[in-house]
């Protein structure tokens, strides 16, 4: 992640502002752990943008360095001036992070004052004209060295992540929709258009790699290994075992082979018939490897799953919204069947048989669910749909408390606690948002809907 900087100047205030602040950025972003790329301070008269021509040498500088730097900060340490910013950047198609400088009081008098506040005010109204897109933090102006600027340039890292990551998207779906679930159903064509290649295959592709796998294959051994890793095996079948690991063998070299950056997969009813096991500890494997992986072929909702570990560059985990929580307005259980990375839950899970099969099918059917438990703290959750051409999602920051779920809940659970869930609930249920939700841990809600509404074109729905 690198991210250029652009300097602005307006010739009346102190030009001494220039070099202080090209200081102070430098320090900034070294802080936050971003590189940054600049043009040598002789290429302007102060080292900054001033006028057009200056503009236009700086849009030079980054078309030199075109696909090196994934956001650009505009950096006012005065006024600025809108037109040389204006020639700067063009051509830009990365995130924009607006920075400007606070005056401070004592030092109002005309040697020192910077105006910036007002100067970010009336390059805004210059790029809203232009119909140029740009990210501003709170408060209005920050200092480069403040704990509020670390904060914004922190979260605008997590908003080029995102746009970097989903610009273009291969996500493979493998098997026709899960059967008994239309809520699933989904616009390939609405995805195209925001950039997601979907590449769909049969599971009797699957099934073939599975069968040509050699039993001494080393990448079995390995599935087998990360696969004791995720859950407890004490119980499971060791026919179980090397089934789940020739499956997780051969998914990764099918998304490695296709270049995908994420999946949706049929898991039933075919996988237990075919090899008596459920995929769930499989695919929360994918997921703590960085493979996004959704259960039930629900591939709307492989795309907040890539956008939630994007931006906080950490696996995340598909969930049902599954049950209310006594009579705890706020609160709601979470659960699956054991999808979620080692990163979502408490420790390792318990393999165990998938209790709705074995009810129906019969015992030795259904081995791969990771049971366990939702790790609490700060999480953010999403869901995606596509409806009349658009691909529409909801993002909030919420909870996972430590409130129990009693034992004998199957699969993995954990309590919700999202403020006014009640009334989301129903406007979730209104905009045909499915049962399916995707969490990561920590907030990144106003990232995600900064990349994917105001610079990759999806529609936030606010609930």
């Amino acid at each position: 992640m690198n991210l250029a900087l652009l300097i602005a100047n307006r010739g009346f205030f102190p030009s001494t502002v220039i070099d202080s602040a090209r200081e102070e950025m430098c320090a900034a972003a070294k802080r936050a752990g971003v590189p940054l790329i600049m043009p040598e301070k002789e290429l302007t008269r102060y080292g900054a943008v001033e006028t057009t021509e200056e503009g236009m040498a700086y849009a030079e500088f980054l078309e030199k360095h075109r696909g090196q730097y994934d956001g650009l900060i505009v950096c006012l340490p005065n006024f600025g001036d809108e037109n040389g910013i204006k020639a700067a950047l063009k051509d830009v198609n990365v995130p924009v992070l607006l920075q400007a400088y606070p005056d401070e009081i004592g030092k109002m008098d005309f040697a020192h004052r910077r105006d910036a506040f007002c100067g970010k005010l009336g390059l805004c109204a210059v790029f809203k004209q232009m119909g140029f897109r740009f990210t501003s933090g709170m408060p209005f102006v920050m200092h480069p060295c403040s704990e509020e600027f670390h904060r914004a340039l922190t979260e605008f890292t997590e908003i080029c992540r995102v746009v970097k990551g989903m610009r273009h998207v291969r996500l493979g779906v493998l098997g026709a929709r899960t059967t008994a679930f239309k809520s699933v159903r989904y616009d390939e064509s609405a995805m195209e258009r925001l950039g997601c290649d979907v590449e769909a295959l049969d599971m009797t592709q699957i099934f073939a790699r599975v069968r040509a796998l050699e039993e001494q294959d080393p990448a079995i051994e390995q599935w087998a290994d990360r696969i004791s890793q995720a859950t407890d095996l004490s119980d499971t079948p060791a026919y179980a075992v090397q089934n789940l690991a020739k499956l997780g063998a051969a998914l990764e070299a099918l998304i490695r082979e296709m270049h995908l950056d994420a999946i949706a997969i049929r898991c039933w009813n075919e996988l237990q018939d075919e090899y008596g096991i459920a995929p769930c500890v499989l695919l929360g494997i994918l997921n703590q490897m960085g493979i996004p992986a959704a259960c039930e072929t629900d591939a709307t909702n492989a795309l907040p799953m890539l956008a939630l570990s994007l931006a906080a560059n950490a696996p995340s985990g598909c969930l049902d919204i599954n049950n209310n929580y006594g009579d705890a307005p706020d609160k709601c259980v979470l659960f699956h069947c054991g999808p979620l990375p080692l990163d979502l839950m408490e420790g390792p899970g318990h393999d165990e048989e998938h209790k709705m099969f074995v009810k129906t099918r019969g015992e030795n059917c259904s081995w791969g669910v990771n049971v366990g438990r939702i790790r609490p703290g700060e999480i953010t959750i999403a869901g995606c749909r596509t409806e009349n051409g658009q691909v529409r999602y909801f993002v909030e920051d919420a909870e996972i408390t430590d409130d129990a779920v009693e034992e004998a809940f199957f699969g993995t659970s954990g309590v919700l606690l999202l403020k006014g869930l009640q009334e989301k609930l129903m406007h979730m249920a209104e905009e045909g948002f499915r049962h399916h939700s995707i969490i990561v841990r920590g907030h990144h809600s106003r990232a995600v809907s900064e990349a994917l509404s105001k610079y990759l074109g999806y529609t936030r729905v606010l609930l």
